[in-house]
């Protein structure tokens, strides 16, 4: 059986008002939300008329119901699924970034495998990556630059070596 929702007169005025000052596509569909449900149809059937899901349905209703302002709710958003807060982090990452700042090389797979052992479940090599643009790191590319190279003997080489190139006949 379909679950129905019951609104008030003030819940229908606050979702007709927003339907006639929607200024977004958003904010038009959370006033539809209410206003389709109040005209007897069920969650999923409003659903499908909005494109959108049955939870966001009700997310909508509720949204009209607590009578937050749909201008400033904003998106969804939020980091949901994690492994370590974001202070835990930090404090991970300090450990290395004493060898970083020294001038140490440091790539991602010893990460990886400390954070592994830390979190103590395997976790793919893009979440130590996510993690380390999170806090600011980035790759500096090492100097490419031979050490023993010479311009001006480069410089001879380029004009006096024989050329191999001939055009075509």
């Amino acid at each position: 059986m379909a679950r129905t929702t019951h609104f008030t007169h003030d819940e229908l005025e606050r979702a007709e008002k927003l339907r006639d000052e929607a200024t977004t596509v958003a904010e038009f569909r959370i006033a539809l939300s209410v206003l389709l449900m109040a005209d007897g149809r069920s969650a999923e059937q409003t659903a499908e008329l909005l494109g959108t899901s049955r939870s966001t349905i009700f997310r909508n209703c509720a949204t009209v119901r607590n009578k937050e302002d749909a201008h400033s709710k904003g998106s969804w958003g939020g980091r949901r699924r994690f492994s370590l807060t974001i202070e835990e982090e930090r404090k991970f990452l300090a450990d290395w970034e004493s060898e970083a700042t020294t001038g140490g090389v440091i790539s991602v797979p010893p990460i990886h495998a400390a954070l592994v052992k830390l979190i103590e479940h395997d976790t793919p090599p893009s979440t130590t990556y996510r993690m380390l643009a999170r806090h600011g790191w980035r790759k500096v590319q090492p100097d490419t630059k031979h050490h023993k190279s010479d311009p001006l003997i480069q410089d001879e080489w380029k004009k006096n070596s024989r050329k191999w190139w001939r055009p075509p006949v």
